[in-house]
């Protein structure tokens, strides 16, 4: 009897079967958590804190979006910005939790639960979408001249439509899958590098993304593309792609990280040492901020 080939071995010459059925675990780091249906695994309530608005996140780029928009509101002084922010560990499938999917029903973190209003709770999901809904609630990093307002929708959905190629393409590829593939990492590799590219050839142009205001554009970029750069994600993959080369770029990285609601909102909804796993009040991030 010949032995299955196991994703170790997988041959060159594999042909994909007329219809694809989930027959073993796919591998790589988040193997136990990936499955092809959507909906809840287990009854799980969200708990609920004291201020209007809820986020239910992981420090992730994508959850960073959220606080650094957070934080940045809060820094200016919007009245009503105060949250909670509740840790979702996907590694453990939190996010299929009832209360969780019943917030974002593609079970992927993050969510935010808009409770300003009690008896019409709003729900909020795709990092995207909340970056949008906060600025438009609190009239706050969204530019009002019509020019600059639409560069700044127009980067946000360049950023959603292009991290997937970073972090599902390249940094899966790269540092996630069980074995290396030469061929799907110089894809992407290349990919990410045109997309660095973009930004760098804007950014010798423009302060920010929309021109010299800082925006949610700013914010959605910066957790993914900054990240990287900051040796934050995928291991050595901003020395792998020459990363320091793109100057302008890099000018733009630290300019965007030495903001207050940066700093504070990359330290949130992270279970590990030198993070915070879940803010509750401002006093919550001052001690770790502000630590000896």
């Amino acid at each position: 009897m010949t032995d299955q080939p196991t994703l170790a071995n997988q041959p060159a010459d594999y042909v994909p079967p007329r219809v694809w059925t989930w027959a073993k675990p796919s591998g790589g780091q988040f193997a136990s958590i990936n499955r092809p249906v959507a909906g809840a695994t287990h009854d799980a309530d969200l708990p609920v804190g004291d201020h209007p608005l809820q986020l239910y996140s992981l420090g992730t780029p994508n959850g960073q979006k959220v606080t650094i928009m957070l934080e940045e509101l809060l820094a200016a002084g919007h009245a009503g910005a105060e949250y909670d922010a509740w840790l979702i560990d996907i590694g453990k499938g939190d996010q299929f939790g009832s209360g969780f999917v019943a917030i974002n029903p593609n079970s992927k973190i993050p969510a935010l639960l808009d409770r300003t209003d009690p008896s019409a709770p709003q729900r909020v999901f795709e990092s995207g979408a909340i970056l949008l809904y906060l600025a438009e609630k609190f009239g706050a990093f969204l530019p009002t001249d019509p020019a600059a307002r639409t560069a700044a929708l127009s980067w946000l959905m360049w950023q959603m439509g292009s991290a997937p190629f970073l972090g599902g393409g390249f940094g899966h590829f790269y540092a996630y899958a069980p074995f290396k593939i030469e061929y799907a990492i110089d894809r992407y590799a290349m990919e990410a590098k045109r997309q660095y590219d973009v930004l760098d050839r804007h950014l010798a142009e423009n302060r920010f993304m929309a021109g010299e205001d800082y925006s949610i554009a700013d914010i959605a970029i910066w957790p993914w593309y900054g990240g990287v750069a900051l040796g934050a994600a995928y291991g050595d993959a901003k020395d792998f792609l020459d990363l320091g080369s793109y100057k302008h770029f890099q000018r733009w990285v630290s300019e965007v990280g030495a903001r207050p609601g940066v700093q504070r909102g990359r330290v949130i909804n992270r279970n590990a040492e030198g993070f915070i796993p879940e803010r509750h009040s401002a006093a919550d991030i001052d001690a770790l901020l502000h630590r000896a």
